[in-house]
């Protein structure tokens, strides 16, 4: 599906924040750190005055510990080279094949890249598949058996809000570095890595919000529930502060890819060396406030209301259309589709919408999509294409 043309996601009230990807891969003009290591450490010997937290229960430190001890074997570091100069970011081993998982924003660009595992071994890494949609590369290293530890995969469907959650990774060069959190929300949107026709941006749905501290570097790394499975992989922070070296550093808001779009996506990315998403063509808004809806003439934004249809897409063909009457609000028409369910699943906004197709459907299968328009409950039928 495709969805061009959206306004973008404000994730926070803070005005002056920034979305950065929790490693150092320059992209779309958005503020991205570097992680120098030489200099990270100086920073933190010096620091004074800091606070140190409570300790966890006796238990609950043991069975942190022992995750740890389980997990890290399996969790890699990645340094990478491009023409612009060197990035650190994360990963984990996926198979015995030697497959390791990271973030394509990791990679993207990179001429080399090395692989560094806990136990001291470093191996030159190969980029063998890449996924802007989902922001996730898979890569293949020769290394001897013994040094493949896999992690185990969880279901990022079952997660709830307030859960615990543990991050591994390498921050700032920091290799190993453990933090804890809490599932802080669900469902979060964000502009995928891949640019649509009409220049705007993909939309990556379905995103973990979680506040382990997550700093550049980690990208590509694990988040993990307490029995040591892999809920997410960590992709970006939000932040609007900087702690060392004037680089963006974490106010408790990160974001990870939910684990069950790795398990539908790399299977193929390594068979296939891509995966194809479902393509609808049409756009929709994100949180809308009170005079948008005011505007639309409606009381609550029960669906995903339909800003522009893509001419020649599916959804034209099928019969959506968009507003077209002014309101008063600039840019914004009145009189196109709620779109209220998908092959009679509830949706209560875009991402839901999106996260069902991208989860379930494959192109040229055909969804039974469920709009209000003028009123009146309707019944399309729409065969997907394929992201251009």
């Amino acid at each position: 599906m495709k969805t061009i043309n959206r306004r973008p996601v404000q994730l926070s009230a803070l005005a002056i924040a920034t979305i950065i990807l929790a490693a150092c891969q320059p992209f779309s003009g958005l503020t991205f750190p570097k992680s120098d290591q030489a200099q990270v450490l100086p920073a933190l010997q010096n620091q004074t005055g800091a606070v140190l937290p409570s300790l966890p229960p006796a238990a609950q430190q043991t069975n942190l510990a022992s995750l740890f001890e389980q997990v890290n074997p399996g969790v890699v570091s990645i340094q990478t080279l491009t023409d612009q100069g060197g990035g650190l970011g994360s990963g984990f081993v996926y198979d015995l094949e030697g497959h390791i998982i990271t973030n394509y924003h990791v990679v993207d660009g990179a001429t080399s890249l090395e692989v560094d595992f806990p136990s001291g071994v470093k191996v030159e890494g190969r980029v063998i598949a890449k996924d802007p949609d989902s922001d996730i590369a898979v890569i293949e290293v020769k290394v001897a058996k013994e040094e493949l530890v896999p992690l185990a995969l969880g279901d990022s469907d079952q997660l709830k809000v307030g859960q615990p959650v543990v991050a591994i990774g390498n921050p700032f060069g920091l290799t190993s570095t453990m933090t804890t959190g809490i599932v802080s929300a669900l469902g979060r949107t964000m502009e995928s890595m891949r640019q649509s026709p009409g220049g705007n941006f993909f939309t990556a749905s379905g995103l973990i919000q979680t506040d382990a501290a997550i700093n550049p570097g980690n990208s590509g790394g694990p988040l993990l529930d307490t029995l040591g499975q892999v809920i997410g992989i960590n992709r970006a922070i939000q932040t609007n502060q900087t702690v060392i070296d004037n680089e963006p550093g974490n106010i408790g808001i990160g974001f990870a890819i939910p684990i069950n779009i790795v398990r539908r996506v790399v299977p193929s990315l390594i068979t296939d060396g891509k995966f194809d998403y479902p393509y609808l063509g049409l756009s929709s808004l994100d949180n809308l406030s009170l005079r948008v809806l005011q505007a639309l003439g409606v009381e609550k934004s029960d669906g995903a209301y339909v800003t522009s249809v893509i001419t020649g897409g599916p959804a034209e063909k099928a019969g959506l259309i968009a507003g077209s009457e002014t309101t008063s609000i600039q840019g914004l028409n009145k009189g196109g589709d709620w779109i209220i369910a998908v092959d009679g699943q509830p949706v209560k906004d875009f991402n839901e919408f999106l996260s069902y197709l991208v989860m379930n459907k494959r192109p040229g299968e055909i969804v039974t999509v469920t709009i209000i328009r003028n009123g009146e409950k309707l019944d399309l039928q729409v065969t997907l294409d394929k992201r251009p």
